[in-house]
């Protein structure tokens, strides 16, 4: 008979394999037979961690009220080239913002879904309340941990009932004095229960109890102070942080604060900053190319997004971008070339494949335009999704049934209004154009191609 393996060699395998629950589970067994065993209490805490963790970088979390009401802009009419919020315009020769689709809030559609940056900013609480939010992706982190001397606090014992750590009987500044211990509870209480105030505190106590030389526990208070709103306090203990130890991450923490900011130059100008002191690194070229894209200057987001392929050329933000500015820039037999790219890495989604029936119409290789807005269609996970290629349709079928299709599965979209109201209007049909245009300028009252087809239509309405 084989002899089964110790129980925190277990759980530490199934950790490393990423089994997360497993690795708890083990733990769990393990705390219940020796409450004070700290290498089973710092594992399982990691391993919660990890089941909720998200990249602070890449996410932007921001409520309602952060959306409406925003405390932190100093001009409510900035320069032009100097505010994420204020839509410029292409100063630099790429394609017109007049042909390439723009948000509600007047940005450009990239060609890759980031976190709040498809729908921008929204102008009334409505539109707050019905912006879908993305899905983030998490990133394993990884941090020491071993086995410690036992503290014998009551705040270590686990319950099967209560929570795994009770935060209301931690003593922090006992924890604060144990460096390693303090990392991996300071992570699971600011990722896992949410706590920023608490994280806070511990952050503060392990600072000063390292003399203000952790340049980690910095960063730490930084991302406090970020998530509180607190951006110009995150921004002192960032650039501390740096002083200390150039980081990677710590450049990206600086610049996302900057970006909230609404002080995208200056976040170019540390990106850069960045690339001297790390050169060829592909998230800061990724984030140049990001800025660059939302405040409209798309050929210098191309340029960007090229160094990030030279860099990585599996980079799928990368090639999902500059094949949507190819598209855009009336090149669709090269914008095919990478989305197809995408598919020969595995990419199997609806957007890819409506984006492959668009280039392939363009392209007017009409043998697999409709093949792949079926394959489209069948993926589609959602009504939102089957409006956009039901779109595509119409447009290029120039078929109203389509448009009201469309229209009827994503009524808070203004394209499928809009169009429909075009065409109803040129072949004659003027009162059901004047009620798509409508329905167009309800979902979109901004629209100005909307504005003046109402318009037209009221002038021909009084003179009949």
């Amino acid at each position: 008979m084989a002899p089964e393996m110790e129980p925190l060699f277990l759980a530490w395998s199934y950790f490393r394999r990423r089994k997360f629950q497993f690795c708890a589970a083990v733990c769990s067994q393990m705390l219940e037979k020796s409450p004070y065993d700290q290498a089973a209490w710092i594992l399982k805490a990691r391993a919660l961690t990890e089941m909720v963790y998200i990249d602070e970088i890449d996410v932007d979390q921001e409520g309602i009220a952060e959306m409406i009401l925003d405390e932190n802009a100093i001009a409510q009419v900035p320069r032009p080239g100097t505010s994420l919020k204020l839509p410029g315009t292409n100063q630099t020769g790429g394609p017109s913002p007049a042909i390439r689709p723009i948000t509600q809030a007047g940005r450009p559609i990239t060609g890759f879904l980031r976190p709040s940056t498809q729908s921008g900013r929204p102008g009334t609480m409505e539109q707050a309340i019905r912006t879908p939010r993305t899905a983030y992706t998490a990133r394993p982190v990884t941090s020491s941990s071993g086995r410690f001397v036992r503290l014998g606090t009551a705040s270590m014992l686990t319950s099967p009932d209560g929570p795994f750590i009770n935060l209301s009987r931690l003593n922090l500044t006992k924890y604060a004095q144990k460096p390693k211990l303090a990392k991996a509870l300071f992570e699971y209480i600011f990722h896992h229960e949410n706590d920023v105030k608490t994280a806070l505190d511990l952050a503060a106590l392990s600072t000063e109890h390292s003399q203000y030389k952790d340049w980690w526990w910095k960063v730490q208070i930084g991302k406090c102070y970020y998530r509180l709103g607190m951006y110009r306090e995150a921004e002192k203990q960032f650039k501390s942080a740096l002083k200390q130890q150039e980081m990677v991450d710590t450049y990206l923490y600086l610049a996302k604060v900057y970006t909230s900011l609404d002080q995208p130059v200056t976040a170019l100008n540390l990106f850069k900053q960045g690339l001297d002191k790390f050169p060829g690194e592909v998230t800061i070229l990724c984030g140049i190319a990001r800025i660059y894209e939302e405040m409209n200057n798309i050929s210098s987001a191309s340029e960007y997004y090229k160094e990030v392929l030279k860099q990585d050329n599996t980079h799928m933000e990368a090639i999902a971008c500059i094949g949507s500015n190819h598209f855009y820039s009336d090149q669709p037999e090269v914008a095919l070339r990478f989305y197809r790219r995408l598919l020969q890495m595995g990419v199997y989604n609806c957007q890819l494949f409506n984006n492959l029936g668009l280039c392939c119409f363009y392209a007017q290789q009409y043998d697999m335009t409709l093949t792949s807005f079926e394959r489209a269609l069948s993926l589609a996970e959602n009504e939102e999704e089957a409006a956009d290629v039901w779109y595509n349709l119409g447009h290029i079928a120039v078929a109203r049934a389509l448009l009201q299709t469309a229209s009827s599965l994503a009524p808070h979209m203004y394209e499928p209004h809009f169009n429909f109201a075009t065409i109803s209007d040129k072949i004659g049909d003027l009162q059901r154009s004047y009620v798509a245009a409508r329905k167009s300028e309800a979902a979109f009252p901004d629209h100005v191609d909307t504005q003046h087809l109402i318009k037209q239509l009221k002038q021909h309405f009084a003179v009949l």
